[in-house]
C-alpha cells in the first residue's frame, strides 16, 4: 500500500493530510509554513510538526510516503519552491515532491482536477481557473492594501469604515463595539490610532464578529457581506472571460474561510455571478485545500510510476 501526503501551508496555520490510494487516514496542523511572510526558521518548524502530527495519528512512519503536495503561497517564485521541496525531502526522503501554489490546490479540491473557476476568500482573496486546454489564469489576490476585495481583510476593514461613517453620521452602531471588545480598546479615538499604526492591525480577525452581527439581524454588517460576495464575483467573472467563451456553461467553486461560515457571502457571490454569466454550474460546498493537495499527490505517485 503507497502512502501519500498533501499539505496546505498557510501563513497562519499548516494542515496535513494522510491517505492511500482512497482513504484519509489522518490529518493534523501546526503553525504557519509560508516562507514569504514567516522566514525560513519558522515556516520549517510549521511545515515539519504537521508532517510529523499527521503521521503519528495516522501510525505510519515518514519513510513510507511515496508522494506528496504542498499548496503554498509564493510556490511560483523559483526560490520559494526549492526551499519548500527541501524542507520536505527532510523528512520524507522516498517521496516524490511537488510544491504548488495555495490557489492550485483549492482548484484541485473544490472541482477534482475538472476544468472551471474557484474563488478563494480567506484572509485573502483569489480567483484561478484552468480549461480543458491547461491553460491558466487568476485574478486578484495582491494585497489587502490594494487588493483581497471580499477577504477577511477587506470585511474587517470595511467593518470599521462603515462603524466610523455611521458614528459621523449621529449613528451608533453594535458593530463598532464589538470591534472595540474584540481588539481590547477603549474608545473610538483608541480605534482610530490603532487601525491607522504601523504595522496595519489583522483586519480579517473582525470577520467573526461581523459575521455573528448579522445572524442576530445587524443590518449594516448584513449588507457588508453581501457586498464582500458581490466583490467576489468579478475576480470570478475575470478569470471565466480569460479562459472561457462566452455564455459557456463552467464549473465555478468556492473555497476558503468566509465562503465557509458565511451564508450571506456565499448567496451574494451566487446572485452577482449569475447575473453576469448564467450558464455558470455554482457549487458552493467548500472543501478544504488540504483534500486537493492530498489528491495531487497521489497523482505524482501514479505519474512516477508509469
Amino acid at each position: 500500500m503507497s502512502l501519500y501526503l498533501g499539505i496546505d501551508g498557510g501563513g497562519t496555520k499548516t494542515t496535513c493530510a494522510v491517505g492511500d490510494e482512497t482513504y484519509v487516514f489522518a490529518v493534523a496542523s501546526a503553525g504557519g509554513a509560508n516562507v514569504v511572510r514567516l522566514g525560513e526558521e519558522l515556516a520549517r518548524a510549521g511545515l515539519h510538526e504537521a508532517i510529523a502530527r499527521a503521521c503519528t495519528l495516522a501510525e505510519i512512519s515518514p519513510l513510507r510516503v511515496a508522494g506528496v503536495c504542498v499548496g503554498a503561497a509564493g510556490a511560483a517564485h523559483a526560490e520559494v519552491n526549492a526551499i519548500i521541496k527541501q524542507m520536505v525531502r527532510r523528512v520524507l526522503p522516498n517521496a516524490e515532491v511537488r510544491v504548488v501554489g495555495d490557489m492550485v490546490i483549492a482548484h484541485e479540491a473544490a472541482l477534482e482536477g475538472q476544468p472551471g473557476v474557484v474563488a478563494i476568500a480567506g484572509t485573502g482573496s483569489i480567483a484561478y481557473g484552468r480549461n480543458a486546454k491547461g491553460e491558466t489564469g487568476r485574478a486578484g489576490g495582491w494585497g489587502f492594501r490594494i487588493s483581497d476585495e471580499g477577504s477577511g481583510q477587506w470585511i474587517g476593514k470595511t467593518a470599521v469604515a462603515e462603524s466610523m461613517r455611521a458614528f459621523d453620521a449621529g449613528h451608533e452602531t453594535w458593530l463598532l463595539y464589538s470591534v472595540l471588545d474584540r481588539w481590547k480598546l477603549n474608545s473610538r479615538d483608541d480605534l482610530v490610532r490603532f487601525v491607522n499604526g504601523n504595522p496595519a492591525p489583522n483586519f480579517s480577525e473582525l470577520f467573526p464578529d461581523v459575521q455573528f452581527a448579522a445572524e442576530e439581524g445587524d443590518r449594516l454588517a448584513q449588507e457588508i457581506l453581501a457586498r464582500a460576495g458581490a466583490e467576489l464575483a468579478p475576480l470570478a467573472l475575470t478569470v471565466l472571460r480569460r479562459l472561457f467563451n462566452p455564455g459557456e456553461p463552467v464549473l465555478v467553486g468556492v473555497a476558503g474561510g468566509i465562503f465557509a461560515n458565511s451564508p450571506e457571502v456565499r448567496r451574494a457571490f451566487q446572485e452577482s455571478l449569475h447575473s453576469s454569466w448564467p450558464a455558470a454550474e455554482i457549487s458552493l460546498e467548500v472543501t478544504e485545500p488540504v483534500i486537493g493537495a492530498l489528491r495531487i499527490a497521489r497523482q505524482l505517485a501514479t505519474v512516477r510510476s508509469a
